[in-house]
């Protein structure tokens, strides 16, 4: 039986600039010029005020381990050769979090509160996805 590939992110309109910003290993998120919020993930409007008057600006890259789960078994699954490994939900300094994996470190080292900063690891040819790694100290 052929294992089966990992998926590729969908890039809709609204999120390109994200996904294009990741491919120069630049994390960025939208940010609402009403109520002057971050936003995450991409949306056409403003989740805290309804305005649609939405920017895209360079994020610090910076954030803590919220919450994780470590995968230790998977199958049948393109992502089986990966475990163990960490999903994690990242705060990061701007405010708002996002789900990624926390690589660099081994999964038992992995803590809530850890700081952490984005990397990017090119999946397949056209696309970087950001992840996390403990930051450096």
């Amino acid at each position: 039986m052929e294992k089966p590939k990992k998926p590729s992110p969908v890039v809709n309109p609204v999120a390109r600039p994200f996904w294009d910003a990741a491919w120069e290993d630049q994390l960025v998120l939208q940010k609402c010029t009403d109520c002057d919020r971050f936003i995450f993930y991409p949306r056409l409007f403003c989740p805290h005020c309804h305005s649609d008057n939405l920017t895209w600006e360079r994020a610090s890259g910076k954030g803590t381990v919220y919450s994780y789960t470590v995968v230790l078994n998977n199958p049948p699954s393109p992502f089986l050769d990966d475990v163990p490994y960490v999903v994690a939900i990242i705060r990061l300094e701007e405010g708002v979090q996002m789900l990624s994996n926390i690589v660099g470190c081994k999964p038992e080292e992995v803590r809530c509160d850890m700081p952490v900063e984005v990397i990017f690891e090119q999946r397949g040819g056209d696309f970087k996805l950001p992840m996390f790694q403990p930051m450096a100290k």
